[in-house]
C-alpha cells in the first residue's frame, strides 16, 4: 500500500504554514542561526493534527475514565479467579464489553499519530540538496530548496545526530553543531515524553488489570528509554515535532484531567505498594513527584513542672530571701 497520500498531505500541511509565516512577515532568512519560518511550520503542523483529533483524545479519557470506574469490579474479578488466567480474561472482556469499555482506546490517538510522524520523517530524510525529486509531494524547487536549507541554531532540520561526513557535507553543516543541538532535543524529547506519561499516571491512578498496567509501564519507561537509540536516526526538524506534540500533550492533559477528573474511588498508588499513612506528612512534587514534606507547626514548649517537696523536708518558701520593703 502506497503512503503518498500521507506524503502529500504532511507536505501540504507544512508549505500552508511556512507560506502563512513568509506573508506575515516572518524572515526567511537565518535569524539567531534559525530559519524561524520553516521551525514555526513544523510546530503548527502539530497544532494542526492535535486541533483535528482532540475529539478522540476526549474520547480516549472518557474511556479510561470508565476503566477506572470498573477497577473495583476487576479486583473482585482478579479476587475470584486467583490462578485462572483464562477464565479471569474471558470475565474481564465480558465486563468491559457489558459496560462498553475498550482497553485499547487509551492507545488510539497515539496510534493515529504514527502516520503523521512517519511522513515527516520521510518528507525531512529527503531534503537533500543532492536529490533529484525536488517537486515531489507538491513541492516546487524553490520551497525545496529554502526548505533544505533551514536550520536551528545553524543546525539543519534535516541533519541527524547520526548523520554521515558526507551527508552533513551537502547540508554545509558542522558535524559538533548537528551532534549537540540534535543531541539536547533528543534529551529534551525523552524527557517530555516520560512526563506526559508521568502526569496521566499521578492524576489517574496505576490501572488494576495486568495488561493496562503493562501499557502504563511501557509507556512510562520504555518507550523514553527506546528514544535514546532511535533518537539519533531522527532529523532535527522530527524531533522538534516530538517535543512540540509533548508539550502540546502536557497542556491539553491538563486541561482535559480539570476538566473529566478520575473517580474517587481512584487509588493512586503503584501496585505492589502500600499507601502512605494518613499521619505521615503529604508531599506535593507536581509532575516530578519530589517536594518537600508539609510544614508543621512547632509544639509549643511545655511548662516547667515544680518538684514536690520530698516526705519529711520542710518546705521551701519561695519568699523566704527577699529584702524587706522599706516603709516610707
Amino acid at each position: 500500500m502506497s503512503l503518498d497520500w500521507i506524503y502529500y498531505a504532511i507536505s501540504w500541511i507544512l508549505l500552508a504554514w511556512h507560506s502563512a509565516w513568509d506573508a506575515i512577515g516572518v524572515p526567511d532568512g537565518a535569524v539567531i542561526g534559525t530559519n524561524w519560518a520553516w521551525i514555526l511550520a513544523i510546530v503548527f503542523l502539530v497544532v494542526t493534527v492535535r486541533v483535528i483529533l482532540f475529539p478522540i483524545f476526549v474520547k480516549q479519557i472518557k474511556s479510561q475514565r470508565a476503566m477506572q470506574a470498573l477497577q473495583p469490579q476487576v479486583k473482585a474479578l482478579q479476587e475470584k479467579h486467583k490462578g485462572d488466567r483464562e477464565t479471569l480474561q474471558k470475565e474481564m472482556m465480558e465486563l468491559y464489553r457489558k459496560e462498553k469499555a475498550n482497553p485499547l482506546m487509551g492507545c488510539l490517538p497515539m496510534f493515529l499519530q504514527i502516520p503523521v510522524f512517519l511522513g515527516l520523517f520521510h518528507v525531512l530524510r529527503r531534503l537533500d540538496p543532492a536529490n533529484g525529486g525536488k517537486t515531489l509531494y507538491g513541492w516546487t524547487v524553490g520551497q525545496f530548496e529554502s526548505a533544505s536549507q533551514a536550520k536551528l541554531f545553524t543546525a539543519p532540520i534535516a541533519g541527524k545526530f547520526g548523520s554521515t561526513a558526507e551527508e552533513l557535507a551537502r547540508l554545509g553543516a558542522n558535524g559538533t553543531t548537528v551532534k549537540v543541538i540534535a543531541g539536547i532535543l533528543v534529551l529534551v524529547m525523552m524527557g517530555t515524553t516520560y512526563l506526559t506519561s508521568r502526569q496521566m499516571i499521578l492524576k489517574t491512578g496505576w490501572a488494576e488489570d495486568p495488561q493496562q498496567r503493562m501499557i502504563q509501564r511501557l509507556m512510562l519507561y520504555g518507550i523514553p528509554l527506546s528514544l535514546l537509540v532511535s533518537g539519533a536516526i531522527f532529523p532535527i526538524g522530527v524531533i522538534i515535532y516530538w517535543v512540540t506534540n509533548n508539550l502540546f500533550t502536557l497542556g491539553q492533559q491538563q486541561w482535559v484531567l480539570r476538566k473529566f477528573p478520575p473517580p474517587a474511588n481512584v487509588s493512586t498508588t503503584k501496585p505492589g505498594t502500600s499507601p502512605r499513612s494518613p499521619v505521615q506528612p503529604a508531599k506535593s512534587g507536581g509532575l516530578l513527584g519530589r517536594g518537600k514534606p508539609a510544614a508543621q507547626v512547632p509544639a509549643k514548649p511545655a511548662a516547667p513542672k515544680v518538684a514536690a517537696p520530698k516526705p519529711g523536708a520542710k518546705p521551701v518558701n519561695p519568699k523566704k530571701g527577699r529584702p524587706a520593703k522599706r516603709k516610707g
